[in-house]
């Protein structure tokens, strides 16, 4: 049996000729990102934006397990040279950032955009784990996706996070039903909060550039993961910004982070 492709959309114009490789986080689409990568593009005509559906997420079904941060790098390769587009950069957001970073060591890109993700091993919990709960407790069928985003909204959720959410649900004999396994999810969390990705960042393989986003009003990144930056930046490789806004940039700071990637995206 065939080995299954991820699904990808692409953003590009003809005059594109290298690559940025967009990962989204936990319970994400690629689509999260194509407003953003049709500004960038339009700013940035060189460069084409593959937007992927990781493993398990989206349209990209049926992969087999082992679901760990070095499977996800495994399929991109497998993108890549199906796509025949080289990864010339990649940018990932929160769990698509230590993704990311994999892909870092894997192939050595250009430049690496890690969007509010930190590097090193964490307890298993936050919202992902928070949202993974209520899945559960909440699993369908639903009669219209509207009692879905109650059901999430009233597990104390806000509304726009309760209907990105619902974008995962799909119709079927009964009504509408969240469209991944969360046991499947699990093992992805699971592996992305023990996974350590600091010497990824501390000894970059070159030529790769490493830029990390913090967003300010976000706990992700910690004082201490902070320190370690400033540390880390004195190879000349490592690069961190700080942007207003919540743990979702790319919504809550559109405009800000697409001028920031636009004007360092790299030259060529």
């Amino acid at each position: 049996m065939p080995r299954p492709q991820l699904h990808q959309y692409t953003v590009a114009e003809a005059s594109a000729r290298r690559w940025l490789y967009v990962l989204h986080g936990i319970y994400g689409t690629g689509r999260n990102w194509a407003s953003f990568a049709r500004r960038l593009v339009a700013g940035r005509p060189e460069w084409g934006a593959v937007l992927v559906d990781l493993r398990l997420h989206g349209h990209s079904r049926g992969f087999e397990p082992p679901h760990t941060l070095g499977a996800c790098v495994h399929d991109l390769l497998g993108l890549s040279a199906a796509l025949e587009r080289p990864v010339d950069a990649v940018l990932g957001h929160s769990f698509g950032g230590k993704v990311a970073l994999m892909m870092a060591a894997a192939v050595t890109p250009s430049q690496v955009w890690v969007i509010d993700a930190s590097p090193g091993r964490r307890s298993p919990g936050g919202g992902a784990a928070r949202l993974l709960r209520t899945v559960r407790r909440h699993p369908g069928p639903f009669a219209a996706r509207l009692d879905a985003v109650a059901a999430v909204e009233a597990e104390g959720f806000a509304a726009h996070v309760a209907h990105w959410l619902a974008t995962n649900l799909v119709l079927g004999d009964g009504g509408y039903r969240w469209r991944f396994d969360p046991d499947e999810m699990e093992k992805l969390l699971a592996d992305y909060f023990r996974r350590d990705l600091w010497d990824v960042i501390e000894t970059p393989l070159p030529p790769s550039e490493i830029h990390v986003v913090r967003a300010d009003q976000s706990d992700v990144l910690l004082a201490g993961d902070m320190k370690r930056l400033r540390a880390a930046r004195l190879n000349g490789r490592v690069h961190t910004h700080q942007l207003h806004g919540g743990h979702w940039l790319h919504v809550d700071n559109p405009d800000g982070l697409l001028a920031l990637v636009r004007d360092h995206l790299g030259a060529f």
